[in-house]
């Protein structure tokens, strides 16, 4: 018989085995880490990846990380003198006696379809060297009494009472609830519905991977949300805060058909309410749908007192199948026990594809021999994490198959399976498939036989999970979760002055929760808010605006009077931090604007607006200091002295920003005495224009703008170059203020009073040499106009403005050879020059190029 055929492998005589049985929240895992602990080594094998890691870290707090193995399917991580090990159930040493403490905690689930087998095979083989312990529920005690002679039976009361609370619509659940359903589309949509009217809840589903489904706990177990939304995945040893348990249904599809919960699934799924020794109520969800959505009183009271039929059979498959052939194979795991309490399994995913790919002759073809066999059993039992099902399961493992039949994975191809699910975007469910898909290939980088560099492939699919967890979480709970409206409904109450505002740098937060901005002193509520939190947020920050306006207004006032606020005047506009805060509008005169602030500040307390208006007109005054030349102008404008003409000019030129032509001022009618006034003033008078040379600079220029839109002054098309170079190009700035037009170039006021000058100079120096009368000419080296950036052609014509006339030199006579005469110049007083420039044609653009070119010679 095939129980009797491994009778001998095995011991199944006990030694020390005691079962610790009873409902949740008993301790009896707390006791199973207190027993390892006593003990020199052992081990204790879960039904969960992610409670062995939670016990792992336990342990290695109290055993140190060096000592502590974490053995899973998906990670390992043993050290070399590790003693304690911390297993899935299917990872955890059988038949090595050589641990002094052996535990299997969740041995209930022997009677599980799919797994049972395994906790079974547990149950009977495994065995500690001085102390064996069995955790699980109360209904496993007749199994353990029959199949493990001589065992201590211990049943442990609960904690705390579970009591049932009734139906409630979702509206109602209390906080710290955990609401379970039996579907992700039902998870998701009640999961959505708490987002909308209690700011979110975590998610927590078997499709999870450890680290996402321990990350969504701790924003619950953080008071972050109050609620958790789970499938059933909840009642296996997740321990958590929860007062109260609502089922969204009672009735679940076990992988074959869709049935009613058993008493024994609704308490382990209740029990999670209620911890240590505070009580926890359970109930249903109403307007779930299903006609199966309400406790029978018989449930109720099952429930209630820990009361469930027992157990009366296990799930058993030959732990060690004979690997002469597959048909051989298949028919010891289909061989059914011969103990009174073990039941053959059902057909698992393993042995499922295992037949399926019995009937591929490619993959039949390849195996040969015991060893072969073996180790094709071994890549069957490839857990299928993605949940697709047999058939396409069982096409991934024909796959791998194909590969390890003739040796191991090679690194090269390990990574790049890793690297092809390194991706960190896309929706929710598109991360559970990558994340389901990476935990393959970590099982299969964790076996010592299938894959070159094992350490190494294994540490990168980690850390490919790791990122995909995190990238899982941020979905889900940016899905999920609106933390304000969280806080604002647990905080808010009937007082929004309850709340704790305060503001960092432009952010206003509500119990650390951003819910808007300043800008300046404008309140902005989030964009991303929904309509219906608005109201909430705006009456949570109002209550709070006038303090946090003033210590604003405080803070800016300071800085302005040390000199190190960061305002800026733009358009006429005084601007803090990118706001407008303030305006400059017309007053007495141009140069004198009046502040007017914003209505804004109208929200800063009294007092403080007062010192901050009364700092912001100082820094006006500051900032339009570049202007005092033209100030001075105004000032003199209104002198008595003065007379009218001078008193009209300077009008002028302060409309003008301290720049005008000379032909058109009536300088030439003020006499002597107001023309020296007019230097003293600043004024330079040119031969083409008149200026204040202080005034030819970017940032005088660009503030008299901004003054003159306000005034309602006419403004040149132009704007300053930065950096007020000689000359520009005059393609697009025909009337850039402190410049003059020379047709394709402009010339600065000063550089072109500089070049006339220059050329005077010349002519002078020609009358000293002794070249008399009326005709008398002279040249002009161009060098320094072109050393400027002139065109010879602009720098002809800027003498022609300046009243000088070219003398052409004569051409060469037919047939000679040779370089022409220079151009020679003459210079006719501006009248006379008026009036033949009137009498003659004007010379073209061609003209003046050909100039230009005799010049450049």
């Amino acid at each position: 018989m095939v129980h009797d055929r491994h009778a001998s492998s095995r011991n199944d005589a006990p030694s020390g085995v005691k079962a610790v049985l009873g409902p949740t929240n008993t301790g009896k895992t707390h006791l199973a880490i207190e027993r390892l602990c006593a003990h020199s080594s052992g081990a204790i094998g879960f039904p969960l990846r992610l409670l062995a890691r939670e016990v792992y870290d336990r342990v290695c707090k109290i055993k140190g990380e060096k000592s502590v193995a974490l053995i899973t399917g998906e990670e390992r991580i043993e050290p070399k003198d590790a003693r304690y090990l911390l297993c899935t159930v299917e990872a955890m040493p059988v038949t090595e006696r050589s641990l002094a403490f052996i535990a299997i905690d969740e041995a209930q689930l022997s009677a599980d379809r799919e797994r049972g087998h395994v906790f079974t095979d547990r149950l009977l083989h495994a065995r500690g060297r001085e102390e064996t312990m069995i955790l699980g529920s109360s209904t496993l005690e007749p199994m353990v009494k029959a199949l493990v002679p001589g065992v201590e039976v211990v049943t442990r009361p609960r904690f705390s009472t579970l009591t049932h609370a009734g139906a409630r619509k979702l509206s109602r659940i209390p906080p710290r609830s955990a609401i379970v359903a039996f579907s992700a589309e039902q998870v998701y949509a009640i999961a959505e519905m708490l987002r909308r009217f209690r700011g979110g809840a975590a998610v927590v589903m078997g499709a999870l991977s450890p680290q996402t489904r321990n990350a969504q706990v701790a924003l619950y177990q953080s008071g972050e949300v109050d609620y958790l939304v789970a499938t059933d995945a909840i009642g296996m040893g997740l321990n958590l805060d929860v007062e109260h348990v609502a089922f969204a249904g009672l009735s679940k599809f076990d992988g074959q058909r869709h049935r009613r919960l058993t008493t024994s699934e609704m308490a382990q799924i209740a029990g999670r309410a209620g911890r240590h020794q505070t009580d926890g109520t359970f109930g249903t969800l109403t307007g779930s749908g299903g006609h199966d959505s309400e406790f029978e009183p018989d449930e109720v009271y099952a429930i209630e007192e820990h009361r469930f039929p027992p157990l009366t059979k296990l799930f058993w498959r030959d732990p060690e199948p004979r690997f002469d052939s597959v048909a051989t194979l298949i028919a010891d795991l289909e061989t059914p026990p011969d103990r009174d309490g073990l039941v053959l399994a059902p057909e698992a995913i393993d042995l499922a594809v295992l037949k399926r790919l019995a009937d591929d002759g490619t993959v039949m073809d390849s195996l040969h021999g015991h060893a072969m066999v073996r180790r094709f059993w071994e890549v069957c039992r490839l857990p299928d994490f993605r949940q697709q099902g047999v058939e396409t399961h069982s096409r991934f493992v024909a796959r791998l198959w194909q590969d390890l039949r003739s040796g191991e994975l090679g690194a090269d191809y390990m990574a790049q399976q890793i690297a092809r699910l390194d991706l960190t975007g896309g929706d929710i469910d598109t991360l559970q498939g990558r994340i389901a898909a990476i935990r393959s290939w970590a099982y299969i980088a964790q076996r010592p036989d299938w894959v070159l560099a094992r350490d190494e492939m294994a540490a990168r699919a980690r850390a490919v999970e790791a990122r995909l967890s995190d990238a899982l979480h941020g979905k889900l709970t940016e899905r999920f979760i609106n933390r304000r409206t969280a806080v604002l409904m647990k905080k808010l109450g009937p007082d929004a002055g309850l709340l704790s505002v305060r503001l960092e740098d432009e952010e206003v937060l509500v119990e650390g929760e951003h819910i808007g901005s300043l800008h300046g002193f404008a309140f902005q509520v989030d964009p991303a808010a929904r309509l219906s939190d608005r109201k909430l947020l705006l009456a949570a920050a109002e209550r709070h605006l006038p303090g946090l306006l003033q210590s604003r207004a405080d803070a800016l006032t300071a800085a302005v009077h040390e000199g190190v606020a960061p305002l800026a005047l733009e358009n006429g506009a005084l601007n803090w931090e990118g706001a407008r805060i303030a305006a400059l509008t017309p007053g007495r005169s141009l140069l004198a604007p009046v502040l007017v602030p914003d209505r804004l500040l109208d929200a800063v307390p009294a007092p403080a607006r007062k010192a901050l208006v009364a700092a912001l007109e100082t820094w006006v005054e500051s900032a339009l200091e570049p202007l005092a030349p033209l100030a001075k102008l105004d000032e003199a404008s209104r002198s008595e002295e003065a007379g009218p003409d001078l008193r009209a000019l300077l009008i002028t030129l302060v409309d003008r920003g301290g720049m005008i032509a000379r032909e058109d001022s009536g300088v030439d009618r003020l006499d002597k005495g107001r023309r020296t006034l007019l230097a003293k003033l600043g004024v330079r008078v040119g031969a083409l224009d008149l200026f204040v040379p202080a005034m030819l600079r970017p940032a005088p220029i660009a503030l008299w703008r901004q003054l003159a839109r306000i005034t309602g002054h006419s403004v040149p098309g132009g704007e300053p170059d930065a950096a007020m170079p000689p000359t520009m190009d005059a393609t697009k700035r025909h009337k850039a203020p402190g410049y003059r037009n020379l047709g394709k170039q402009l010339v600065r006021l000063d550089i072109v009073e500089k070049l006339l000058r220059e050329a005077h100079e010349a002519r002078v120096g020609s009358d000293s040499s002794g070249n008399r009368g009326p005709s008398r000419s002279f040249s002009i080296d161009p060098a320094r106009a072109v050393s400027m950036g002139l065109t010879t052609g602009s720098y002809a014509r800027l003498l022609r403005f300046g009243g000088f006339q070219a003398m052409m030199p004569r051409p060469l006579a037919e047939g000679a050879h040779g370089p022409l005469a220079p151009v020679r110049w003459r210079w006719r007083p501006p009248r006379r020059q008026a009036e033949e420039v009137r009498e003659a044609p004007q010379r073209t653009d061609g003209a003046f190029a050909a100039l230009g070119e005799l010049l450049g010679r």
